[in-house]
């Protein structure tokens, strides 16, 4: 028997609902659509988050150790793929791994050739130089299409990233020329795509790259890679003793970046919220409105016998109804424009790390439908009161006047 209400209450429902559609169906629309940009948002949030942390794991070091200069430029620069032309004697190397808390280090030195055959967008060539034997420790998430790594630390040899490659249409055996220096190398190894800075460097060993372009002795950066018990503040301030060098430490970055973003994300929820309420007050106005054209209809349940409580569920069955379209279109949006969405994101942020930028998994699609008809829940609360206390007679009067 309550199965047989229950249904009976779920089809005058959605009659009801069908009875005025373009009003039912601009009610749903609103609600999908703050349900969009609430799950878009929260979306953001996630990816954005794991991509940045995947990023700065893929480095493989927690700090870089640069030249004195602008803090914030360096690590713009690094996270771009680079590092600013400012050098630094190697002796640094030393005093770094002296350290109790270093675990290991890596120098590296970055030149970047312009080459006029190619134009001013893809003229510029950035060429890193590693050390063999701590680089590659350093970077295990870097796998190999073709080839190793060079035979030697002093060895004439190139290993490519899998864009560089692409864009030089070469391959393992291949000679490459490096712009104006007129030095012919080797390719001995391509990476396979990382979806990093990576992708588009070309790398030697160090002593070659400096030999080449007249920096012996001299480094842009060093990488380093601390302990995991170690105090990240009080190792910085130790590395900031050392003469005529900046720290950059790639927690300060995350750090940055995200604080930067979350301001965004703020005005950005700020705007969702305003979203639902607007929607939350059009699902009120919509329900109330129905209630007030069915007033003779409501006092003719009662007078039939209908109690206050199957009123109040009735009204409050349609009000779910509504808040449960709109969610689940409200979700299908944002799953459908996710990648649009990203697109956009990455079209107005100064730094977009990469990987996916939108994270929607079926936890947050959940709680964002289920928060959604929760506050449809409240919303019809007032609606459903007012139908449940009709008196029939006044009720049925009241239109007939």
């Amino acid at each position: 028997m309550k199965n047989r209400q229950r249904l009976s209450l779920f089809q005058i429902a959605w009659k009801n609902l069908a009875r005025k559609k373009t009003r039912s169906f601009l009610t749903v629309v609103g609600i999908a659509l703050a349900t969009w940009v609430l799950i878009s948002l929260f979306g953001f949030n996630s990816g954005y988050k794991n991509s940045l942390d995947r990023d700065i794991d893929n480095l493989g070091f927690q700090m870089l150790v640069v030249a004195k200069g602008c803090p914030y430029e360096a690590a713009t620069l690094m996270l771009k793929g680079g590092t600013g032309l400012k050098y630094m004697n190697e002796d640094i190397v030393k005093l770094i791994t002296r350290e109790p808390e270093v675990e290991s280090v890596t120098p590296m030195l970055m030149q970047v050739v312009f080459d006029p055959n190619k134009g001013q967008s893809g003229g510029l060539t950035a060429f890193l130089g590693i050390d063999p034997a701590t680089f590659p420790r350093l970077k295990p998430g870097l796998s190999f299409k073709q080839g190793s790594w060079f035979t030697n630390p002093e060895a004439r040899e190139v290993v490519m990233g899998y864009e560089a490659a692409e864009l030089e249409q070469r391959e393992v055996g291949d000679v490459y020329l490096i712009p104006e220096k007129e030095v012919e190398l080797k390719v001995v190894g391509i990476l396979n795509r990382s979806g990093t800075q990576d992708d588009g460097t070309i790398f030697l060993p160090l002593q070659t790259l400096q030999k080449i372009f007249g920096q012996e002795g001299q480094l842009t950066s060093v990488g380093i890679k601390v302990n995991k018990e170690t105090n990240l503040p009080l190792f910085e301030e130790k590395m900031f003793k050392l003469p005529d060098v900046q720290v950059v430490s790639l927690t300060q970055v995350k750090t940055t970046i995200m604080t930067l973003v979350s301001t965004a994300r703020i005005l950005v929820l700020s705007i969702a919220l305003i979203a639902i309420l607007i929607s939350i007050m059009g699902v009120i106005n919509t329900v109330l409105m129905s209630v007030m054209e069915r007033q003779k209809e409501i006092g003719i349940l009662k007078a039939l016998g209908a109690l206050a409580s199957d009123v109040f569920k009735l009204i409050w069955l349609e009000t779910s109804l509504l808040c449960l379209l709109g969610g689940l279109l409200g979700a299908g949006l944002a799953v459908l424009t996710s990648s649009l969405t990203e697109y956009l994101i990455r079209q107005l942020l100064p730094f977009s790390p990469s990987g996916g930028l939108i994270s929607i998994d079926a936890r947050l699609i959940l709680i964002s439908i289920t928060a959604v008809v929760l506050l449809g829940l409240l919303s019809g609360i007032y609606p459903a009161f007012r139908a449940a206390r009709m008196r029939p007679l006044e009720a049925i009067r009241s239109e007939e006047e």
